[in-house]
């Protein structure tokens, strides 16, 4: 039996899918749970990401929830002293000091939990997600619904020709996919 309660240790939770597959809604339904808890919540997002919002995070069915605006992962620590949970969205666009802020923050007894793609538009594991994946206690893998078939969509397709990896859109340029109809790109 283990002798330590939740609240004397730190975790990390990661959900992950393709897009429209509901990453940030279920982001926001957990933290809006922790807040309702009455715990002290910070909320993340990268500067990169300004689609519906600046200074909030924002799903696609319109959910939002007010957020810090961050260069840097490491940004992260300086603001979450009094924070019992921790929330971070599109967690793709931040580099691998990404996963040892989670980790740190984990070790100082919070409530880590990170939205963000696992693959680019490629199918390709899409920047620190997969080493977040690797040390998270929880993860929940979304899934959206193809709009070619109706299956489960897991695959990213983007419309247009860009070939940066971050291209930041949204129903303008990409389309969920299911295996089968997903197209990869040619480069």
């Amino acid at each position: 039996m283990p002798t330590k309660s939740p609240r004397e240790s730190g975790w990390i939770e990661v959900i992950c899918g393709s897009m429209f597959s509901g990453k940030t809604e279920e982001l926001i339904r957990r933290l809006r749970r922790a807040q309702i808890a009455r715990q002290a919540v910070g909320i993340f997002k990268p500067k990169v990401d300004t689609r519906f919002s600046e200074d909030h995070i924002v799903s696609h069915s319109e959910l939002r929830m007010e957020a810090q605006i961050v260069e840097s992962a490491e940004e992260i620590i300086k603001k979450t002293p009094q924070d019992e949970v921790v929330g971070i969205d599109e967690a793709q666009f931040f580099d691998d000091t990404l996963i040892n802020v989670c980790k740190k923050l984990a070790d100082q007894k919070k409530r880590v939990i990170v939205a963000g793609l696992d693959k680019d538009y490629r199918g390709e594991p899409f920047g620190p997600m997969p080493g977040l994946l690797s040390e998270a206690e929880y993860i929940t893998k979304t899934l959206a619904i193809c709009v070619v078939c109706g299956n489960p969509a897991n695959y990213t397709q983007r419309l247009s020709r860009e070939t940066d990896r971050v291209v930041v859109g949204e129903k303008d340029k990409y389309e969920a996919r299911c295996r089968k109809c997903y197209e990869s790109p040619e480069e």
